[in-house]
């Protein structure tokens, strides 16, 4: 979750190693179904780490236990891998 205190600096965006963080209408959001609080990645969420305003808390509707999040990780790792695979198998536009 980003509050609505979040000031666009861009900052967390490219930090997400899940790219769960998206601009919204107007400041930045988060996908809670890619978000894995960086477990998998790393020890600390990185967006939380990098926010100079602070806005981004744990979102009382999504809180998860490190072994949902850990299986959600896999879960996104194994669909990213298929992903890369397919395209690496996918003709080439100039083939």
């Amino acid at each position: 979750m980003i509050t609505d205190e979040c000031i666009n600096c861009d900052v967390c965006e490219p930090e997400c190693p899940n790219d769960a963080i998206y601009m919204g209408a107007e400041f930045y959001e988060i996908d809670p179904h890619k978000c894995t609080e960086c477990v998998g990645h790393f020890d600390e969420p990185q967006c939380v780490q990098v926010c100079p305003v602070a806005c981004i808390p744990i979102h009382p509707e999504h809180v998860e236990s490190r072994e949902t999040l850990w299986q959600k990780f896999e879960r996104l790792a194994a669909a990213k891998a298929k992903a890369v695979a397919a395209q690496s198998q996918a003709p080439s536009a100039g083939a």
